[in-house]
């Protein structure tokens, strides 16, 4: 008991001094006056304003965080790049260090729920720990949506390019032909491709930076086909045009085998759940049936082995019906 209460002061105190931190590199980040003052100096430029050449590739650079101490700590972390490149991939303009302050405090609302309802001590490890990753779920989910809508986009943004470069534009104008009458989220992809190659980066390197924001299939095909046209040579608008035809033909056979596979993924949903509705309403209904289960030792054995052998039944049956297309 008294191990589990300091094991609970240390956490409580971890915990306060993150959620300050947190608070004070939300306020650094959104309310402090060198935001204010990039932000006044952000809106002159929009409006109209000129600039260096300099201070344009400073306003392009993605900062981990707004606080010079906190954005040097960062750096020093491996895997803090990652984390920024997944924000540009959700399509998040916040910095990680807003990521890191907003889990802090989800991670700190968990243990003090659980510090007020007592629970045990793995008991609020555990909800700590998910509420401290749930941001980053959230996060991944919102660069899973963002990356499917742009895929399906990416057809008529091809089809886009290919009627442009028929009527003359050259290859950096039909990008920010796409970029300026396309929807989002694919238009501010090519508008930032757009820029780059306007800036000075060559159309390689940005058409390569291109499929690093966007890691799917179809664009890694186009950012490929591209380049590979440029060094030899053929006619780019036909090539983005057919391309264009056999992504959607994929479409098509992505959604054809969705469809056949609907009752497989049916099956497998209900292979995964049966056992344990089972064993739940046996359970309510004669508690004393199962409970040697849980109290024999071999009865636990056998839990073991059965859970053991239900993951690997679980996991094969969804690689089953897990068709790539």
């Amino acid at each position: 008991m008294n191990t589990s209460f300091a094991l609970f002061v240390v956490l409580g105190f971890v915990a306060v001094v993150l959620l300050l931190e947190g608070l004070y590199v939300y306020w650094n980040d959104t309310k402090s006056p060198e935001v204010r003052r990039v932000g006044d100096r952000l809106r002159a430029i929009s409006a109209g304003g000129q600039t260096e050449a300099g201070e344009l590739k400073l306003l392009k650079q993605r900062l981990l965080s707004e606080s010079p101490g906190f954005q040097n700590l960062l750096l020093r972390l491996p895997r803090a790049r990652q984390l920024d490149q997944l924000m540009q991939q959700a399509g998040d303009a916040n910095t990680v260090s807003h990521l890191l302050a907003i889990s802090a405090m989800f991670g700190l609302a968990g243990l003090l729920v659980s510090l007020v309802l007592r629970f045990p001590w793995y008991t609020a490890l555990a909800i700590t720990l998910g509420l401290t990753a749930l941001p980053l779920l959230n996060l991944v989910r919102k660069r899973n949506a963002r990356l499917h809508k742009i895929e399906a986009q990416l057809p008529d943004a091809m089809d886009l390019m290919s009627r442009a470069l028929r009527a003359g534009h050259a290859f950096p104008s039909s990008m920010a032909m796409v970029g300026s009458e396309a929807v989002d989220p694919i238009a501010a992809e090519f508008r930032i491709t757009s820029d780059e190659i306007a800036f000075g980066v060559s159309v390689d390197a940005a058409l390569n930076n291109l499929a690093a924001r966007v890691p799917s299939p179809d664009m890694s095909y186009f950012v490929m086909a591209v380049i590979i046209q440029r060094e030899t040579g053929g006619n780019l608008s036909e090539l983005l045009g057919k391309l264009a035809e056999l992504v959607r033909e994929r479409f098509k056979l992505f959604a054809k085998v969705r469809a056949l596979a609907a009752e497989g993924k049916l099956s497998a949903w209900i292979l995964t759940g049966l056992p344990f509705c089972v064993a739940g309403a046996i359970n309510i209904l004669n508690p004393k049936y199962l409970s040697v289960l849980f109290t024999d030792p071999a009865g636990i054995n056998v839990v073991y082995v059965a859970l053991v052998m239900m993951a690997l039944g679980i996991f094969f049956m969804w690689r089953i019906i897990d068709i790539k297309v």
